[in-house]
């Protein structure tokens, strides 16, 4: 593959992933959340039992100061909870408040809705390829 083909793929790989994340921004606006906060509430969700805030940070790919403050303020707005664990007095649980619930569904119904919008017209076969090229790729960013 040329070069130039490598380079406009990870040019508009970088352009669909800021675009898509944008669009989604703006139709959550509303609900009066950052892209930050929404998406801390999108991997809380996700998680089976509640994550100490290191698990969440590595989620959601963010460092732990970071995540403190966006915590902070989704505690604030009575979204979350951060609960002690019994086996270590610096780690903290982070559970998600009753009010997070209606929201998190809010979230996800826009963002199926605007998934089921981007998809439209792609060939189910061409996905697949899709997905197999990019996860060659990110075995490839795995590698020592």
């Amino acid at each position: 593959m040329p070069l130039t083909d490598q380079h406009r793929f990870g040019m508009q790989l970088a352009q669909m992933s800021r675009g898509w994340r944008a669009e989604l921004d703006r139709r959550l606006a509303g609900l009066g959340l950052s892209q930050a906060r929404w998406l801390v509430l999108l991997h809380l969700a996700r998680f089976e039992d509640a994550p100490t805030q290191r698990e969440l940070a590595q989620s959601v790919g963010v460092e732990g100061p970071t995540l403190a403050r966006l915590l902070d303020s989704l505690e604030n707005q009575g979204l979350v909870q951060r609960q002690s664990v019994l086996e270590d007095r610096r780690a903290k649980k982070i559970v998600l408040c009753a009010p997070a619930r209606p929201l998190i569904e809010q979230i996800e119904t826009i963002a199926t809705q605007l998934r089921h919008e981007l998809f439209e017209g792609v060939d189910e076969a061409d996905l697949k390829v899709c997905m197999r090229v990019h996860g060659h790729i990110l075995a490839n960013l795995e590698k020592p």
